[in-house]
């Protein structure tokens, strides 16, 4: 008979194995999240949660605009915004989320364009001191609030 042997095959450990794109993975990633809450990215993340969260604003804004007579004859009627509109567009609340100014696409029954508001709280609803439409194909504006 013919002697074997066994032999133990013994593995690395999951570290010695993994520590080469683990560490500088972990490094890059810490530092990533530093400079984000860090910076202003992160002031506009809460106004971009904040906007999304709040539809009266836009709401509103939207319902002053189609009762203007211009606005329904160049842009017709402006459907609701989109979840992704907001998110898509630029919005800017002052510290204790007591005024806003905001830029968002809006879609219309004729055309598409911008929507610039700027408005400041009033108890709960929003009072509006800037309502302008920018129209997409020809560079027109369209003052619906000053």
């Amino acid at each position: 008979m013919e002697k074997t042997e066994n032999e133990l095959v013994l593995r690395k450990s999951w570290w010695s194995r993994n520590w080469k794109w683990f560490l500088p993975l972990t490094i890059l990633s810490i530092l990533s999240f530093g400079f984000i809450l860090s910076s202003n990215v992160a002031g506009s993340t809460t106004d971009i949660i904040q906007a999304y969260s709040d539809n009266s604003l836009f709401e509103g804004a939207i319902q002053k605009a189609n009762s203007n007579q211009e606005v329904l004859k160049i842009i017709g009627t402006i459907t609701p915004l989109d979840q992704l509109a907001i998110l898509e567009g630029n919005t800017s609340y002052s510290t204790g989320y007591n005024s806003v100014h905001s830029s968002v696409r809006i879609q219309g029954t004729k055309t598409k364009g911008k929507l610039d508001i700027t408005a400041f709280k009033k108890g709960t609803g929003w009072a509006y001191t800037k309502i302008v439409i920018r129209i997409k194909n020809s560079k027109e504006e369209i003052t619906v609030l000053d």
